[in-house]
């Protein structure tokens, strides 16, 4: 009987123990997408220096 006591005792204590021990969930923040903007004018500059690369290529 002793046994079925000490039994009954360490069960609920070791339950307890592990009351209201959740943590709280951790939220990941969303990503933020910055948007291309269109009027880029760096294709069209680096397409001229190309050209006239090629034309002084082709001058000499």
């Amino acid at each position: 009987m002793k046994k079925l006591a000490l039994a009954a005792a360490l069960s609920i204590s070791a339950t307890t123990a592990f009351a209201g021990g959740m943590a709280e969930p951790v939220m990941e923040p969303e990503p933020i997408v910055e948007e291309q903007s269109s009027s880029s004018s760096a294709g069209i500059v680096v397409g001229i220096l190309a050209l006239i690369l090629i034309a002084a290529a082709a001058a000499n």
